[in-house]
């Protein structure tokens, strides 16, 4: 079975979970850190960001797919050349804190522009932005769909406000991509990754909003050593098979 057929079965079956590197995230040191981790931990699959240097290191070190994003078509048919297992447009959240904002329009054009340069043949997830109206994000998701685009990848937004603490700041933070995910899972067939704020704690809830898979970001490389990086990863994972046992247990 190859990498991203591996990634599809996951999907399938309701449990994938993707360790984010990030799309900034150009540190080499740091971003061998999170695919070791995952790696070891069993994720799914791993996003990076679509540097060379970046690419071709995560390449050499992991069998799992990879997933690299830009918000450039130019640079996410590079990717493909370079050894990604799949692309993804976005993810925005991240390019949110430097003041920059995607409309629907705007992301749809760029999965255009895309798709014209790749074909459909290469697996292709885009991310909503989280700060659309959720009937521009439904419109969006099913114009996307006609598109060919594989999977949809929902996220939260960025803010400047101070969290609450403790577990009511984990599902403040997941509130908003929780509740996009239920919105576009009653209204397209595409299978959906949940991403922003998603962790240990916040993971069920995504699962059972109707995600088949996750993406999970600061929760796992923000963490200072490897071990804990593995021990998220690994909950993470456990949490994701409860999730395909529980599905298969109700067919």
């Amino acid at each position: 079975m190859s990498r991203i057929e591996s990634f599809k079965r996951a999907l399938t079956e309701k449990r994938a979970v993707k360790i984010i590197a990030g799309i900034d995230n150009f540190d080499a040191k740091k971003v061998e850190k999170v695919v070791k981790s995952a790696t070891c931990a069993g994720a799914t699959a791993i996003d990076i960001c679509a540097n060379p240097d970046i690419i071709a290191m995560a390449r050499s070190m992991t069998d799992l797919p990879l997933f690299v994003s830009s918000v450039e078509p130019q640079e996410l048919a590079h990717a493909v050349i370079l050894g990604a297992d799949a692309i993804e447009l976005g993810n925005f959240d991240a390019l949110y804190k430097k003041g920059q904002t995607f409309s629907a329009a705007e992301v749809l054009e760029l999965a255009r522009q895309t798709v014209e340069l790749v074909g459909n043949d290469v697996f292709f997830c885009v991310t909503i932005p989280g700060e659309l109206e959720i009937a521009e994000q439904i419109e969006l998701a099913r114009n996307l769909e006609a598109l060919g685009v594989d999977l949809i990848q929902t996220e939260g937004h960025f803010s400047k406000e101070m969290p609450s603490d403790g577990v009511r700041g984990l599902i403040e933070r997941a509130e908003l991509t929780i509740s996009n995910t239920i919105e576009l899972s009653r209204n397209i067939e595409l299978p959906i990754m949940t991403a922003t704020g998603i962790n240990p704690t916040t993971a069920a809830l995504a699962f059972a909003a109707g995600a088949s898979a996750i993406g999970c970001g600061s929760c796992v490389n923000k963490l200072d050593s490897e071990i804990s990086m593995i021990a998220v990863s690994k909950k993470l994972i456990e949490i994701a098979e409860n999730n395909a046992q529980y599905a298969v247990e109700l067919v």
